[in-house]
């Protein structure tokens, strides 16, 4: 154990701020990160066990117990549930021999669930060790399981363990990408890097940024800050290093514009980091890329090799005295994580907590140096604004809102994938384009956006004025259980909170458990006015993302449909409330009693 400890440790120089990769090494070796391994890190990075303990206990993909020969997580979500995925789960119960949160009895498979795996476009879908599987029935996973049970690997189950996962053929042969539109700015073919490359260093770095600003691009992750201003504040920081960080970290349920980007234009996203890294003044470039995602990793990394090959990364880039490298860092398993700090924290070898701001990480960021965030999306675009300038992407989308961005399209629809579209496009036209089937309630940005009425808001525009979606678009029809729906998203947001602020900790709980009295039909008037007065709270005081948008699910759909609310709501008889169980209160008194009684009689 010590010896191969320590080689792990040598392949990272003893460095504890690698601690994820060396986690997932010790794991992709034993199985699992047991008592004893922990030990043997915690000697050889001269810190605690405690420490080590509490980064693999934080991520939902690292194991301190075994999990099992074979790991298999099914993906619980909304476009699961509305597509079998009880069916599934009592398959796999039942073929495998156990409980899901269990190992069965020989140690063969463990049964996990877990939240979106950036497949929505092709639900129901599973991940077995590293392998997906998608557009599951009952009848593929018996298949599956029979298949494993029979000594096969996943890789051969899903026909790719004759191919080469450096290669597209392999990525290709798992998931479909489902871009069904073509647009100005993205998947575009034949795109020769290096002359785009040499061109882009032929610029002085305050050119570069006074070019990205000038283009009005906004970052493509959520928070649509200005990309040129976080450049610019990064190029005057003060730092003996700077840092190029792409959030690849696609955990916003409905989620998948970056999974399809990182599949069918890496190039794009390799070369819109290395802008970033002229223009600000880095020499090293961070992928985060999720765990989810693991399919993908042999793939890009391929791809960087490809660029050092070519002269694009490394020293002294196309003989411009400009060094930059960029290394690809998997996440394992947070939500969280998608919050820019609660990712540098997860970089650095700890817990995926979101910091304090400020500082801002583009002050005080990886390591305490500056470093820029952006998202998978941002760096594509950048590639193309450089190469075609500012001018052709301001005069794409709206004044305010310029150029195009992705959707991520699923649920009720015929033509779920990947969809480009200029801002500026009413959501009437982006249904009619995905042939979403008799809408009722569109669900923008994920659990975290907004629930719009389809009917209601149908002339309401794609534009950071008011739709400012984030990439994800969930369609539910008037066939769909909305208050399931939000259940669901509630008790993703309680599942995802990393618990470090009260606000988020106990009111993502409370308010859970609120849409749950609703809906069993114990709610009253009073329950409506506490989920807005708390949702409220929760934004104002929530430390980060997660804690200030995790009520939203129920605050917009109670702003656009309140009737499903209120006829669920009863009115109070006599003084207690009806969420007031008096049956349940007394039923431990009465247990007492009828214990005490007995041990008289005996």
């Amino acid at each position: 154990m010590q010896l191969k400890i320590q080689t792990i440790l040598d392949r990272y120089g003893a460095d504890k701020t690698r601690l994820m990769d060396i986690l997932w090494d010790v794991q992709r070796s034993d199985g699992f990160i047991s008592e004893e391994a922990t030990e043997a890190l915690a000697e050889g990075l001269n810190m605690s066990a405690c420490d080590i303990h509490e980064t693999a206990s934080f991520y939902h993909f690292y194991f301190t117990q075994p999990p099992g020969k074979h790991k298999i997580f099914l993906a619980d979500t909304v476009i699961a549930r509305a597509k079998g995925y009880e069916q599934l789960r009592e398959t796999l119960e039942r073929v495998c021999g156990c409980a899901f949160g269990n190992v069965d009895d020989s140690g063969t498979f463990g049964l996990y669930d877990t939240n979106c795996i950036g497949l929505s476009d092709q639900e129901p879908a599973m991940m077995v060790d590293d392998i997906v599987f998608t557009n599951l029935t009952p009848e593929k996973v018996e298949r599956i399981i029979a298949g494993l049970k029979a000594g096969k690997s996943a890789e051969t189950i899903a026909g790719v363990d004759r191919l080469d996962p450096a290669k597209i053929e392999y990525v290709e042969a798992l998931v479909e990408d489902n871009i069904q539109n073509e647009g100005p700015v993205f998947f575009r073919a034949d795109r020769d890097y290096p002359t785009l490359l040499e061109n882009a260093l032929e610029m002085l770095p305050d050119e570069i940024i006074e070019e990205v600003t000038n283009s009005g691009l906004r970052g493509r992750g959520g928070a649509g800050f200005p990309t040129g201003l976080k450049w610019r504040l990064g190029r005057d920081a003060e730092g003996e290093e700077k840092y190029i960080i792409c959030n690849a970290d696609e955990g916003e349920p409905g989620t998948f514009k970056d999974r399809v980007l990182l599949t069918r234009s890496p190039g794009d996203v390799l070369l819109g980091m290395i802008i970033a890294a002229w223009g600000i003044g880095s020499r090293q470039g961070i992928i985060y890329l999720r765990a989810e995602y693991w399919y993908l990793k042999a793939y890009l990394e391929q791809q960087i090799e490809d660029f050092r090959k070519h002269g694009l990364l490394g020293n002294n880039i196309l003989g411009k005295n400009f060094d930059f490298d960029i290394r690809i860092q998997m996440g394992a398993g947070a939500y969280i994580c998608g919050d820019e700090t609660a990712l540098i924290e997860s970089c650095e070898g700890k817990r995926g907590t979101p910091r304090v701001k400020p500082p801002y990480p583009i002050q005080q960021g990886y390591l305490g140096m500056p470093t820029s965030v952006n998202n998978v999306e941002t760096f594509a675009a950048v590639s193309r604004i450089i190469a075609k300038s500012a001018d052709w992407f301001n005069a794409l989308g709206t004044d305010e809102s310029t150029g195009t961005r992705l959707l991520s399209v699923s649920g009720d629809c015929e033509r779920p994938g990947i969809y480009e579209i200029e801002w500026g496009v009413s959501l009437n036209k982006v249904l009619r384009m995905v042939g979403a089937v008799d809408p009722m309630a569109v669900q923008i940005s994920g659990p975290s956006g907004e629930c719009v009425s389809a009917i209601q808001d149908g002339e309401r525009l794609f534009c950071y004025s008011d739709l400012s979606c984030n990439g994800s678009l969930m369609i539910f029809n008037r066939h769909r259980d909305l208050l399931d729906i939000v259940e669901n998203f509630m008790r993703f947001f309680v599942d995802e909170s990393c618990g470090i602020c009260v606000p988020c900790r106990a009111g993502g709980v409370d308010l859970y458990q609120k849409i749950r009295l609703i809906r069993a039909g114990r709610g009253s008037e009073k329950d409506l006015a506490d989920i807005r007065s708390w949702g409220t709270l929760m934004h104002a005081t929530s430390r980060c993302g997660l804690g200030t948008t995790a009520a939203k699910p129920l605050l917009t759909t109670l702003d656009k449909f309140p009737e499903l609310y209120e006829k669920l709501l009863v009115t109070p008889e006599g003084p207690l409330l009806p969420s007031f169980d008096l049956k349940a209160a007394l039923q431990a008194h009465e247990q007492a009693y009828q214990d005490l009684v007995q041990e008289k009689q005996s």
